[in-house]
Protein backbone atom coordinates (compact mmCIF):
# COMPACT_ATOMS: atom_id res chain seq x y z
CA UNK A 1 0.00 0.00 0.00
CA UNK A 2 0.98 3.75 -0.76
CA UNK A 3 0.26 6.80 0.59
CA UNK A 4 0.94 9.89 -1.78
CA UNK A 5 -0.40 12.81 -2.71
CA UNK A 6 -3.90 13.47 -4.50
CA UNK A 7 -3.27 13.57 -8.38
CA UNK A 8 -6.21 14.97 -11.07
CA UNK A 9 -6.59 11.71 -12.32
CA UNK A 10 -8.28 10.37 -8.55
CA UNK A 11 -10.87 12.49 -8.77
CA UNK A 12 -13.41 10.49 -9.90
CA UNK A 13 -12.66 7.54 -7.99
CA UNK A 14 -12.44 9.47 -4.77
CA UNK A 15 -16.01 11.43 -5.22
CA UNK A 16 -17.43 7.74 -5.76
CA UNK A 17 -16.37 6.38 -2.89
CA UNK A 18 -17.07 9.53 -0.64
CA UNK A 19 -20.58 9.56 -2.01
CA UNK A 20 -21.03 5.72 -1.84
CA UNK A 21 -19.98 5.63 1.83
CA UNK A 22 -23.01 8.34 2.52
CA UNK A 23 -25.41 5.82 0.94
CA UNK A 24 -24.08 2.80 2.85
CA UNK A 25 -24.17 4.54 6.42
CA UNK A 26 -27.43 6.27 5.60
CA UNK A 27 -26.10 9.55 5.96
CA UNK A 28 -27.56 12.91 5.15
CA UNK A 29 -26.53 14.31 1.43
CA UNK A 30 -27.79 17.76 1.69
CA UNK A 31 -25.27 20.01 4.07
CA UNK A 32 -22.43 17.53 3.60
CA UNK A 33 -19.82 16.75 1.29
CA UNK A 34 -21.60 14.61 -0.21
CA UNK A 35 -23.48 17.90 -2.15
CA UNK A 36 -20.34 19.93 -1.65
CA UNK A 37 -19.38 20.52 -5.47
CA UNK A 38 -15.56 20.46 -4.44
CA UNK A 39 -16.33 16.88 -4.10
CA UNK A 40 -15.73 16.33 -7.41
CA UNK A 41 -12.83 18.09 -8.00
CA UNK A 42 -10.54 17.71 -4.95
CA UNK A 43 -7.23 17.99 -6.69
CA UNK A 44 -8.22 21.40 -7.41
CA UNK A 45 -9.18 22.35 -3.86
CA UNK A 46 -6.25 21.35 -2.35
CA UNK A 47 -4.07 22.60 -4.94
CA UNK A 48 -5.31 26.01 -4.74
CA UNK A 49 -5.36 26.61 -0.99
CA UNK A 50 -2.33 27.05 1.09
CA UNK A 51 -0.89 25.26 3.72
CA UNK A 52 -3.45 22.22 2.31
CA UNK A 53 -2.78 18.27 1.67
CA UNK A 54 -4.94 15.27 1.03
CA UNK A 55 -3.24 11.90 1.14
CA UNK A 56 -4.48 9.33 -1.32
CA UNK A 57 -4.00 5.94 -0.45
CA UNK A 58 -3.36 3.42 -3.06
CA UNK A 59 -2.79 -0.22 -4.17
CA UNK A 60 -2.17 -1.86 -7.05
CA UNK A 61 -3.18 0.75 -8.84
CA UNK A 62 -6.90 0.70 -6.98
CA UNK A 63 -7.51 3.97 -4.88
CA UNK A 64 -9.11 3.08 -1.06
CA UNK A 65 -9.53 6.14 0.54
CA UNK A 66 -8.13 9.65 1.12
CA UNK A 67 -7.21 11.80 4.23
CA UNK A 68 -6.95 15.91 4.12
CA UNK A 69 -6.05 18.90 5.84
CA UNK A 70 -7.74 22.30 5.00
CA UNK A 71 -7.67 25.83 6.85
CA UNK A 72 -11.01 26.60 8.96
CA UNK A 73 -12.33 29.79 8.19
CA UNK A 74 -12.57 32.72 10.28
CA UNK A 75 -10.11 30.52 12.52
CA UNK A 76 -6.53 32.03 11.30
CA UNK A 77 -3.34 29.71 11.62
CA UNK A 78 -3.37 27.80 15.36
CA UNK A 79 -5.92 24.79 14.12
CA UNK A 80 -6.34 23.03 10.54
CA UNK A 81 -9.27 20.78 9.63
CA UNK A 82 -9.33 17.27 9.19
CA UNK A 83 -11.12 16.88 6.23
CA UNK A 84 -12.34 14.64 3.34
CA UNK A 85 -11.29 11.15 5.08
CA UNK A 86 -12.75 7.97 3.52
CA UNK A 87 -12.41 4.59 3.10
CA UNK A 88 -13.48 2.22 0.52
CA UNK A 89 -15.11 -1.14 2.35
CA UNK A 90 -12.09 -3.08 0.88
CA UNK A 91 -9.77 -0.88 2.49
CA UNK A 92 -11.32 -0.60 6.48
CA UNK A 93 -9.93 -2.50 9.31
CA UNK A 94 -6.63 -3.60 8.08
CA UNK A 95 -4.58 0.06 9.07
CA UNK A 96 -5.39 1.74 6.01
CA UNK A 97 -7.19 4.36 8.16
CA UNK A 98 -4.79 4.85 10.97
CA UNK A 99 -2.05 5.33 8.35
CA UNK A 100 -3.57 7.86 6.82
CA UNK A 101 -4.68 9.82 9.54
CA UNK A 102 -1.44 9.46 11.06
CA UNK A 103 0.23 10.73 7.91
CA UNK A 104 -2.10 13.73 7.81
CA UNK A 105 -1.32 14.45 11.46
CA UNK A 106 2.30 14.42 10.69
CA UNK A 107 1.58 17.26 8.23
CA UNK A 108 -0.53 19.03 10.48
CA UNK A 109 2.95 19.14 12.65
CA UNK A 110 4.94 19.83 9.55
CA UNK A 111 2.83 22.67 8.29
CA UNK A 112 2.95 24.53 11.76
CA UNK A 113 -0.69 23.91 13.16
CA UNK A 114 -1.22 23.69 16.76
CA UNK A 115 -4.14 21.42 16.57
CA UNK A 116 -6.66 19.41 14.65
CA UNK A 117 -10.16 20.27 14.31
CA UNK A 118 -12.87 17.43 12.50
CA UNK A 119 -16.56 17.64 11.74
CA UNK A 120 -18.40 14.13 11.59
CA UNK A 121 -22.22 12.86 11.52
CA UNK A 122 -23.05 10.14 14.38
CA UNK A 123 -23.62 7.93 11.25
CA UNK A 124 -19.83 7.13 11.42
CA UNK A 125 -19.75 5.97 14.56
CA UNK A 126 -16.58 3.51 13.68
CA UNK A 127 -14.56 6.70 12.65
CA UNK A 128 -15.29 8.65 15.66
CA UNK A 129 -14.24 5.92 18.09
CA UNK A 130 -10.82 5.89 15.71
CA UNK A 131 -10.97 9.93 16.60
CA UNK A 132 -10.91 8.79 20.52
CA UNK A 133 -8.91 7.04 20.56
CA UNK A 134 -6.36 8.92 18.80
CA UNK A 135 -6.70 11.32 21.24
CA UNK A 136 -9.41 13.99 19.70
CA UNK A 137 -12.25 15.18 22.34
CA UNK A 138 -15.88 16.16 22.06
CA UNK A 139 -16.23 20.27 21.57
CA UNK A 140 -19.90 21.61 22.34
CA UNK A 141 -19.46 24.04 19.41
CA UNK A 142 -18.60 24.02 16.26
CA UNK A 143 -14.82 26.13 15.46
CA UNK A 144 -14.98 28.58 12.71
CA UNK A 145 -17.16 29.15 9.84
CA UNK A 146 -18.42 25.61 8.99
CA UNK A 147 -19.96 25.11 5.22
CA UNK A 148 -21.31 21.74 6.18
CA UNK A 149 -24.12 22.58 8.61
CA UNK A 150 -25.28 19.00 8.83
CA UNK A 151 -22.34 17.89 10.79
CA UNK A 152 -23.21 18.09 14.72
CA UNK A 153 -20.09 16.09 16.21
CA UNK A 154 -17.40 18.59 16.50
CA UNK A 155 -13.63 17.26 17.45
CA UNK A 156 -10.29 18.57 18.17
CA UNK A 157 -6.83 17.49 19.59
CA UNK A 158 -3.65 19.04 20.41
CA UNK A 159 -0.72 18.87 18.27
Amino acid sequence: MQIRKIQPEDNAQLAHIIRAIFIEFDAPQQGTVYSDPTTDDLFSLFQQTPKSVLWVAELDGEVLGCCGLLPIAGVGDEYVELVKFYLSPEARGKGIGKALMQKTIDSAKELGYKGVYLESLPHFTTAVKMYEKDGFQRLKTPIGNSIHGTCDVWMAKEL
